[in-house]
């Protein structure tokens, strides 16, 4: 009985431990995302934002420290004691057994009263370096939001590709059928077939291209919001909204509020800092400390004791390292306004450029959907000339890829539109 129990345990086990690999086996469930929750979770699964996040913690916390060097530095000790104090009688001529207690608590505090304006300085650094954590951190975010919208209407262009290739298929199968049908009733030559079929296996090898460009591009896009399994992009019409813009406006706010911009000038405060801080180290620095201390054997019988402190040190001369300090901080602060006036031109350069593909792809936008309906037109009557005779199956086949390319150029020219938008709105650090 007891090995039954032992081997139906076993088994238990077995199936149990082969339940729970199948279940870490299974895949994801295919997840379908908006625009805004794609970018909500690429913010909160990038180890960039993350790290840019964190960044500002710490600066946060150093601006405290530097606060905290103005409070006096407190520091309180306490000790408790007991010894053996046996010693030898020589009247007695023997070893007298004892104990003594001894006990003491002390508080002591000590203050900067003058060190050559460096804490001002450092206060100034801390503050600036806040101010460069948190621009940076709003500039990695923009920087993730635009690969999240580039990976997000990749995804889209990508669905969209397959949605004209099931089309193509559609009309190259339909073709096919009609010069079968011709060739049935002996008004088309078998040429006309063949070449109707080629077009059908052309048209199912651009259906397997766009499947895999899919596939990559929402495997990209769940990569980039954190999640293991297939996404799904699902967009709207708003996507492709655009008020009028201002470009006067935009270059005087771009100069001003670009993410870029305010982390070289964040950085260019920084640095100017800094040389304050090297030069406060050519001032003397006064210091006041002060002491209480109790001391005794015992609770009721404890002797208190205080020193009051002032000290100034001045280093006169430490082998020129002031100075190299000093040098090097100057150093930095002119690279530092340097980028600062470099990233100004740079984003000025990159907002005409900018400006310059959106209005392309707006215009490339308006030539395809042009270019789409007249070649569903010329297909149309292409077809029909096909049908009474008097149209050949090249000219067909012609006006059927025409078609197919228009539609393949408007997905494009609505992609480059959407991409252009995105970099505009990361340049800008704000969205359109």
């Amino acid at each position: 009985m007891g090995d039954v129990k032992r081997w139906a345990g076993l088994a238990a086990g077995i199936l149990l431990l082969a339940a729970s690999e199948a279940a870490a086996q299974e895949p994801m469930p295919e997840a379908t995302v908006g625009l805004d929750e794609a970018i909500e979770l690429a913010l909160r699964a990038q180890p960039a934002v993350v790290q840019a996040r964190g960044n500002l913690s710490v600066a946060r916390a150093s601006q405290r420290e530097a606060i905290g060097n103005w409070l006096p530095s407190l520091s309180g000790s306490s000790s408790w004691s007991r010894s053996s104090t046996s010693r030898f009688d020589p009247a007695t001529q023997r070893v007298v057994d004892g104990a003594g207690t001894s006990m003491s608590a002390g508080l002591s505090a000590s203050l900067v009263l003058f060190d050559g304006f460096s804490r001002l300085a450092e206060n100034r650094a801390a503050s600036a370096d806040v101010t460069s954590a948190d621009a940076e951190r709003v500039n990695q975010e923009f920087q993730v939001v635009l690969q999240t919208k580039q990976a997000f209407f990749n995804a889209l262009a990508a669905a969209e590709l397959v949605r004209v290739s099931d089309t193509r298929i559609r009309r190259a199968e339909e073709q096919l059928k009609t010069a079968k049908e011709k060739l049935a009733a002996g008004s088309a030559t078998r040429s006309d077939t063949l070449r109707s079929t080629v077009e059908v296996g052309n048209a199912r090898l651009q259906r397997l291209t766009a499947e895999t460009q899919l596939a990559t591009a929402e495997a990209n896009l769940a990569r980039l919001i954190g999640y293991d399994g297939p996404v799904h992009a699902v967009g709207d019409s708003s996507l492709y909204a655009l008020a009028e813009l201002d470009t006067l406006a935009l270059r005087a706010e771009v100069l001003q509020s670009a993410p870029s911009v305010q982390v070289a000038e964040a950085n260019e405060k920084t640095a100017a800092a800094q040389v304050a801080v090297s030069r406060a180290q050519y001032f003397p620095t006064v210091t006041a400390s002060y002491s209480q201390t109790y001391a005794g054997s015992a609770l009721d019988d404890l002797n208190n004791s205080w020193s009051a402190r002032v000290a100034l040190s001045w280093p006169l001369f430490n082998g020129f390292t002031r100075e190299t300090n000093f040098t090097r901080s100057t150093t930095s602060r002119e690279t530092a306004a340097a980028r600062a006036a470099d990233a100004r031109r740079q984003v000025a350069a990159q907002l005409t450029q900018q400006l310059s593909a959106l209005r392309s792809a707006q215009a490339q936008t308006g030539i395809a959907q042009a270019s789409l309906a007249a070649a569903e037109e010329d297909l149309r009557v292409v077809r029909e000339r096909y049908r009474l005779g008097v149209a050949t199956i090249i000219e067909v086949l012609t006006s059927q890829v025409t078609l197919d390319q228009a539609e393949v150029d408007i997905v494009q020219a609505r992609l480059d539109f959407l991409v252009a938008r995105a970099q505009l709105e990361a340049l800008l650090g704000r969205e359109l």
